[in-house]
């Protein structure tokens, strides 16, 4: 419909739940009784929108709406949200601390490293497990299959009985200069452990990981990680070749590398390898943070490389879990 009617269609609808004596919904969620729903304008094309109704459960639907036309019925863009709450990130002093549920961001490590971070969550053969980086879950390829992770990370005072998964899988370093695709593993969760997927900071993310050709530059993004939490950057460079990385007293290379920029200073530090970096525009999960530099960047604080998501799941098998 016209923008307009869809306002005056706003607008009814408002007096008349202004005007209710008593809930206007079914919903027993609010101090009041009752949780007032959400109405606004879902634009669709030039000129025209939907009304736009956002409501707290199912049941309100059919009280709110009874007594309308199908003609109005058909304009009418009406999603049950749940309870509305504000959001807030989590401190980098939580997410280094013991914490169940499991959930994005939080300390992870081998017992042989410090520590790294939890970047999502993965189907492997079927299993639940969750995913961040090889130098994080497997020692760079030093552990065992079988070997137990952590959380929190042995720096953040994990210890054995802090167990919450079993490395399954990573994937090999490659020698001799050979360039390198991915710094990932993946480790099965433990019988019991309580997770939570979709909590990352504003919500989950997408269901769908972006394929490696629509990674594109100037991008604005987002990661949750260990060491400095929540944090926002642009891409600034896709395909980079010939990434080298040192791990120690060895350097490994890296090709078909995303480069992001922090927005006011580093975009990560250490102890962030291992999350999940997503575009800020649709939450869409596009990357795998790994590595950093502390100068350059146009902040002044350093660029950080990911391995394209996509790429991740694929070497190792995996489907992503959104929530």
């Amino acid at each position: 419909m016209h923008v307009d009617l869809a306002r005056e269609l706003k607008a009814h609808l408002s007096a008349r739940l202004a005007e209710a004596t008593g809930p206007v919904t079914a919903s027993d969620l609010g101090p009041g009784g009752w949780v007032r729903p959400a109405l606004g304008l879902a634009p669709i094309g030039p000129g025209q929108a939907h009304l736009a109704i956002r409501l707290a459960i199912k049941d309100d639907v059919d009280v709110l709406l009874a007594g309308l036309d199908d003609a109005v019925l058909e304009e009418i863009d009406v999603r049950v949200i749940g309870v509305v709450r504000a959001l807030s990130s989590p401190t980098p002093e939580q997410l280094q601390q013991g914490t169940r549920p499991l959930h994005p961001g939080l300390s992870v490590g081998h017992g042989a490293v410090t520590a790294g971070t939890l970047g999502g969550f993965v189907r492997v053969g079927g299993r639940l497990a969750l995913l961040s980086n090889s130098h994080v879950l497997a020692a760079s390829g030093d552990a065992a299959i079988g070997a137990p992770v952590l959380q929190p990370g042995p720096a953040d005072g994990g210890v054995d009985d802090d167990r919450v998964a079993t490395l399954a899988a990573f994937e090999a370093f490659l020698a001799d200069g050979r360039a390198n695709l991915v710094d990932a593993a993946v480790a099965v969760l433990d019988a019991e452990v309580p997770v939570e997927p979709g909590r990352f900071p504003g919500g989950p993310l997408s269901d769908e990981v972006l394929a490696v050709d629509d990674v594109e530059p100037d991008e604005p993004v987002e990661k949750v990680g260990r060491t400095t939490g929540h944090t926002r950057g642009r891409i600034s460079a896709v395909e980079v070749d010939g990434v080298a990385v040192q791990y120690g007293d060895v350097v490994h290379t890296f090709d078909d590398q995303v480069e992001i920029d922090g927005a006011t200073a580093g975009f990560s530090a250490g102890g962030d390898s291992g999350s999940v970096i997503w575009r800020s525009s649709d939450r869409t999960p596009l990357g795998l943070l790994f590595a950093g530099s502390e100068t350059g960047g146009r902040a002044g604080g350093g660029v950080t490389f990911a391995n394209p998501l996509a790429t991740v799941l694929d070497v190792l098998g995996l489907q992503w879990v959104a929530s």
